[in-house]
């Protein structure tokens, strides 16, 4: 029986999604992602030209939608610190595993390698901040942050202690990511706390 040929850009990248969390850059391949999405590997060559236009697309559209992300997550908590430590629970899904962290680690080398995909990231990183930035603004109108901290600072102190923790928990594997992120988190805001949060 033969295959669609139907899918929407939004499907397509859900399933190449899919395959990356099950699989290394290598095996990242046009073939895994069409059998994943239903479609054939000439449909996806046909769309964006090869992998690299494919990734290319998937990074610049998961640049435009992470402070979307963040902003979702902010419109569910009252507590603008809850929602941060929420955003670190979903960054913490990239390492439920050592594997599954050393495999996500693999595909940021790629983007950090190319200069199109590097450009993706920043941009994710820079709105990622912006966001980070933002909670941290309301958590100190809030009272839950005290008035002399400064969100701007303290959000890059942020993004700098998730990365870094994620890089120490791999290192030395006790619990889970997500405790391990948390706890980390906690000491750097420590000393920012307004009333308990």
């Amino acid at each position: 029986m033969a295959r669609p040929q139907k899918a929407t850009d939004e499907q397509i990248f859900a399933a190449a999604h899919r395959v990356m969390q099950r699989v290394g850059p290598p095996e990242f391949t046009l073939g895994a992602i069409a059998d994943e999405a239903g479609v054939t590997a000439g449909l996806l060559v046909q769309r964006f030209g090869s992998k690299r236009g494919l990734m290319v697309r998937l990074a610049e559209v998961s640049a435009a939608a992470s402070a979307g992300f963040i902003e979702t997550l902010r419109e569910r908590y009252t507590s603008p610190l809850a929602a941060l430590r929420a955003y670190v629970d979903c960054v913490a899904d990239l390492a439920l595993s050592p594997e599954a962290f050393s495999r996500n680690l693999a595909y940021l080398v790629d983007d950090l390698r190319d200069p199109d995909l590097r450009r993706h990231l920043e941009t994710q990183a820079r709105r990622t901040r912006r966001a980070i930035s933002k909670i941290l603004g309301e958590a100190v109108e809030r009272g839950e942050l005290t008035k002399a901290t400064s969100p701007g600072q303290l959000a890059r102190t942020v993004e700098t202690i998730i990365g870094g923790s994620m890089l120490t928990w791999a290192t030395y594997r006790k619990g889970t990511a997500v405790r391990w992120l948390r706890r980390d988190l906690d000491l750097v805001l420590a000393p920012f706390l307004g009333r308990k949060t």
